[in-house]
């Protein structure tokens, strides 16, 4: 994993958990503000997801000698 696939994963379970504690004292702000970090982290995620396919595919690709 890289830096953005373990940083968009840790945004994306704080802002999970942003969201319930906002449910729980009955805060919409909170919870807007968690559902906001939750896609943050999807795309960071996302972003890392798509680097490490590309990193992959570069060290399968053969070398053209």
């Amino acid at each position: 994993m890289n830096k953005d696939q373990i940083k968009g994963s840790i945004k994306n379970a704080a802002g999970k958990l942003q969201q319930a504690a906002g449910k729980l004292v009955s805060s919409h702000d909170q919870q807007r503000q968690g559902a906001k970090k939750q896609l943050e982290g999807q795309a960071q995620k996302a972003v890392g997801d798509v680097e490490a396919h590309v990193k992959d595919a570069a060290k399968k690709k053969p070398s053209a000698s």
